[in-house]
């Protein structure tokens, strides 16, 4: 079931199966204000199951540009997109959210896949030694861990 996300005060809602559940929902919600703040979007988020196709496609894009596979299942999709926007985010078990910035127009398109992981998880050891994580406060998930890296291919 669709899940609106509250970015005023941290739940856990649908977060349950997660060890991180906690510092994970405050993740979520920082995501859910910079979304609501920068496009004005409700973060709405569905269950992994009811969006396989999705799931899918994160899976072909993390081999083929970085053979990377998690482990950790995805609990969780949200998806923006506008007409030149595709942006959907993965929040997995373990404490990380990947999202994917995709333009699909314009002469240079910024597209790249970004890596958040919760406060208080260790990195995960499919990524430990494959990037540097720069760190930034947040009221809502205390302190966040980021990386990023470009994409090559097109994928839409």
């Amino acid at each position: 079931m669709a899940y609106k996300v509250n970015f005023k005060e941290i739940e856990t809602i649908g977060l349950e199966k997660s060890p991180a559940a906690s510092s994970l929902a405050g993740l979520r919600a920082n995501e859910a204000r910079y979304f609501w703040n920068k496009y004005h979007f409700e973060y709405v988020v569905y269950p992994a199951l009811d969006r396989q196709k999705e799931v899918a496609w994160l899976k072909e894009l993390m081999k083929a540009e970085r053979q990377l596979e998690f482990a950790s299942p995805i609990l969780e999709v949200a998806i923006y997109e506008d007409q030149n926007l595709y942006w959907p985010e993965f929040i997995y078990q373990n404490g990380m959210i990947i999202n994917v910035l995709y333009e699909k127009n314009g002469e240079k398109p910024k597209r790249a896949v970004g890596i958040k992981l919760a406060e208080g998880i260790e990195v995960p050891v499919e990524l430990q030694g494959k990037f540097k994580f720069a760190h930034q406060r947040s009221k809502l998930a205390g302190s966040i861990r980021g990386s990023f890296f470009k994409i090559k291919q097109s994928w839409l």
